[in-house]
């Protein structure tokens, strides 16, 4: 497997290092750049165009302004969010400008390098305690009395994001359904347009919520 370019974002020197050690043992990922501040961030993964870069949201010039300048960039990197923040408004809007990832910084460095791979996998992840709260935020009072979005999915775009909820990536999405990976992603831009989200961990919240464990 070939190692994973990855920025690290964080205005804490000591916790930096303590990740870029975590990250450069496990042998999946090699650091290539660190920034101190949001604006650095940017600077630096316009000029190293890493495969994955890690955010914190508190430093600054802040994370999500990173996180959105960054994101506007063609292509753009996986980005996720590694915080303190529990708050779920701080949350959605990481993922509606497209964290594919929100994780918390009391995590366990073996856990750390393994919810990093299943993101450069393409699966999403949001912090086991914060994804109730934001299932719940991510209810439209709009969408009460009128059919769901969700509902107006074809037979195959259901059966994709069924997939995609259960974490898979294009690629097992593909496998499974006897798809080409090109022609998963295709559909998975028509749901992302249908259930007006912006990346797949919306996507997948909102099947859970509307599917439950079916």
């Amino acid at each position: 497997m070939t190692r994973k370019r990855v920025l690290l974002a964080d205005d804490h020197p000591l916790f930096r290092a303590g990740v870029v050690r975590t990250l450069q043992e496990s042998g999946s990922f090699d650091v290539v750049g660190e920034a101190a501040s949001g604006r650095e961030a940017v600077e630096l993964a316009d000029r190293l165009a890493p495969d994955l870069v890690v955010l914190d949201l508190s430093m600054p010039d802040g994370g999500m302004m990173a996180l959105r300048e960054i994101g506007s960039r063609q292509p753009a990197p996986l980005i996720a969010m590694l915080t303190v923040s529990e708050d779920d408004d701080r949350v959605i809007e990481a993922l509606a400008a497209g964290a594919a990832g929100y994780l918390l910084k009391g995590i366990g460095s073996r856990e750390l390098i393994s919810v990093l791979e299943d993101l450069v996998a393409g699966r999403t992840y949001v912090a086991p305690t914060l994804a109730a709260k934001v299932l719940t935020r991510l209810k439209s009072p709009r969408a009460q009395g009128a059919a769901a979005p969700i509902d107006q999915l074809t037979a195959r775009e259901e059966d994709i994001l069924r997939l995609v909820a259960e974490g898979r990536s294009n690629k097992e999405v593909a496998l499974a359904l006897d798809l080409q990976e090109k022609t998963v992603k295709h559909y998975m831009t028509a749901i992302l347009q249908k259930l007006q989200v912006r990346n797949r961990t919306e996507a997948a919240l909102i099947a859970h919520r509307h599917w439950g464990g079916s």
